[in-house]
């Protein structure tokens, strides 16, 4: 007998987990020739929406697993110095280079964060299933084909109207054939895992509905938002949300709405009766500062009204840049340690 699936409980999956990449392309293919509208006359509103209080948000989540808490911090505590300086380092050297240096770098580091966190959370799901090299194989040629074909869509497409960072930021050629080939395999995977599953299903009767939802999921917000459409917005939309949301609830369904007995005492009142309220409250204050001061120092695009003079500060930006990254490289550091799959799985079951 196979054990819940559930990371938390069906609702608070379904409603922080699995549905908001469902919702978002939803809401894209519905109102999709809406969204020009949107960017053009809410552009401020829509950044501070996406960008900052979910994407720069769900970065400072990883706090509440490291450096909150004495006792993470204890057992990790080399990782966690070294990991900022080794961020901070690699960002100077590549910014040293060029700016374009260090933005591609990011946007390859970041595309290999988003790729494994989908991943991840497919792991996650079939944590109580038994062992079978087959069945994992399949699962990890569906989830990778989901994120994977996309990204390949993008750089054989060049130009698209969005961007992770900046332009130019990956290596791209245009190839018609490559786009085919790469067509005819994603689909002939995907094929093979509903086939799979389906035999499952006949043969055993079991059904794991959350890693097939989140697989779903993932295939049509990475599908829908760099290959059916070719609007920033709707690109910044369902990468986001996919990505941020269920990662932010994650960390508090793990970490703060049962904390540990040797967790910080200020933890448990996060995770009680409106706790929630204040994760994300700090979440978002978090968030708000660190780009406001990007706004400030770097972007110049959304606080015009309290602007630094750049022509003093330009010299610095090989320091200042790196140094403003530091949070976000870090993040993706040390996510492929404090979610490596035992340890993960272990708590969650």
């Amino acid at each position: 007998m196979l054990h819940s699936a559930w990371i938390n409980s069906p609702r608070n999956d379904l409603l922080f987990i699995l549905l908001p990449s469902l919702l978002a392309v939803g809401l894209v293919l519905l109102f999709h020739a809406y969204f020009p509208n949107l960017e053009n006359r809410f552009g401020f509103w829509t950044w501070l929406l996406l960008i900052v209080f979910i994407d720069v948000a769900h970065v400072y989540a990883t706090l509440f697993k490291t450096y909150f808490s004495r006792t993470a911090f204890a057992e990790r505590s080399r990782l966690y110095m070294v990991a900022p300086l080794v961020a901070f380092g690699l960002g100077v050297v590549a910014y040293s280079y060029s700016s374009l240096c260090f933005w591609s770098m990011m946007a390859y580091v970041a595309v290999f964060h988003f790729v494994r966190q989908q991943y991840g959370f497919m792991r996650l799901y079939a944590r109580h299933e038994a062992p079978d090299f087959g069945r994992q194989m399949i699962d990890g040629l569906a989830i990778y084909s989901s994120t994977l074909y996309p990204m390949l869509f993008w750089v054989l497409s060049y130009p698209r109207r969005f961007v992770w960072f900046v332009e130019d930021e990956f290596w791209h050629f245009r190839s018609e054939i490559g786009l085919e080939i790469a067509w005819w395999v994603y689909v002939g995977i995907m094929l093979v895992y509903i086939l799979y599953y389906f035999w499952q299903y006949i043969d055993r009767r079991y059904f794991n509905l959350p890693k097939h939802l989140w697989l779903l999921g993932t295939a049509l917000s990475w599908y829908v938002g760099i290959v059916l459409y070719n609007n920033d917005l709707i690109f910044t939309f369902l990468n986001v949300v996919t990505h941020g949301i269920p990662y932010m609830a994650l960390v508090y369904f793990r970490t703060l709405q049962q904390p540990a007995t040797d967790s910080p005492r200020w933890y448990h009142y996060l995770g009680g009766g409106s706790g929630i309220l204040l994760y994300v409250a700090i979440l978002l204050a978090i968030a708000f500062m660190e780009e406001w001061i990007w706004e400030i120092t770097i972007w110049n695009d959304n606080f015009s009204w309290a602007v630094i003079d750049t022509e003093d500060i330009a010299p610095y930006y090989f320091l200042l840049v790196p140094l403003l990254s530091v949070p976000q490289l870090t993040h993706y550091i040390l996510d492929g340690f404090i979610w490596k799959r035992k340890a993960v799985e272990t708590n969650v079951a």
